[in-house]
């Protein structure tokens, strides 16, 4: 088959950190040859997509901001179209905090004002932020995730994410969130599939995550490439019900997906 599409994971999969994964860039190129569209969504929800743009830069590759989606602009994109008017108390960085202010929405301090509870990941997460977490809770005010990702992949290894704090929330709480947002959630993947503006079987999804990235494109029916760049070993792959189309050692082998197209 033709592709037409393809969205692609960020850490891990392109880049860790701003170094880019060896071959990346003549991936990027053999995409771009082929004349598929492409989309980098990301479930790192702390840095805005124009953001990306100087990332990518120090790692050797020009893109547009409009080629980026994170989780953290599939989150403001949820509550503005579905908590619009409430008051959200947050429990994440100043980076997301800010593209909610960006949006008109309405951030709180005060855990008794909340309306809204969105967690995301935060580096200087506290017991007492935690504690504000949990009687921000209180009652059935919903609870809002911005992804998933227990861990990320960097240059140094891996370190806490999002999903991490979500947990930790959700544990003191003693309730599931009502929505974590971000890959593979049908709103991300919604989002990106209007981004493309091809139909999901003409796209490919390419990541290093079977719980999200392959996870997104296999309920969307795209096909599904894996890349062993970062936190997916074989013990992990040999164990998930998740089963990718391709995997590759990285996307420096993406030839090989296309040849068979």
């Amino acid at each position: 088959m033709t592709y037409r599409g393809a969205v692609l994971d960020v850490d891990g999969t392109v880049v860790r950190g701003d170094t880019p994964i060896p071959g990346a860039r003549d991936a990027l190129d053999a995409l771009d040859d082929a004349g598929i569209r492409r989309l980098f969504l990301s479930n790192n929800p702390t840095k805005a997509p124009r953001a990306y743009v100087d990332r990518f830069e120090r790692a050797g590759f020009a893109v547009d901001a409009d080629e980026v989606m994170t989780s953290g602009t599939v989150t403001v994109s949820y509550l503005a179209e579905h908590h619009a008017t409430d008051d959200l108390f947050v429990v994440g960085e100043s980076g997301f905090c800010t593209q909610l202010d960006e949006e008109g929405l309405t951030v709180v301090d005060d855990p008794n004002d909340a309306e809204t509870v969105v967690v995301s990941i935060d580096r200087e997460f506290t017991y007492d932020r935690l504690t504000q977490a949990l009687h921000a809770l209180d009652g059935d005010v919903p609870f809002v995730g911005t992804d998933p990702d227990v861990t990320i992949p960097t240059d140094e290894g891996l370190v806490p994410g999002s999903g991490a704090i979500i947990r930790a929330v959700a544990g003191v709480a003693e309730r599931d969130p009502n929505r974590i947002l971000g890959k593979p959630d049908e709103y991300a993947q919604q989002l990106a599939l209007d981004y493309l503006g091809v139909p999901a079987e003409d796209c490919l999804v390419v990541g290093d995550r079977l719980n999200t990235d392959i996870a997104l494109g296999a309920r969307a029916g795209m096909t599904t490439v894996l890349v062993r760049t970062g936190v997916t070993d074989q013990d992990t792959l040999n164990d998930s019900d998740v089963e990718p189309d391709y995997v590759l050692d990285s996307i420096a082998d993406i030839g090989r997906v296309l040849n068979d197209s």
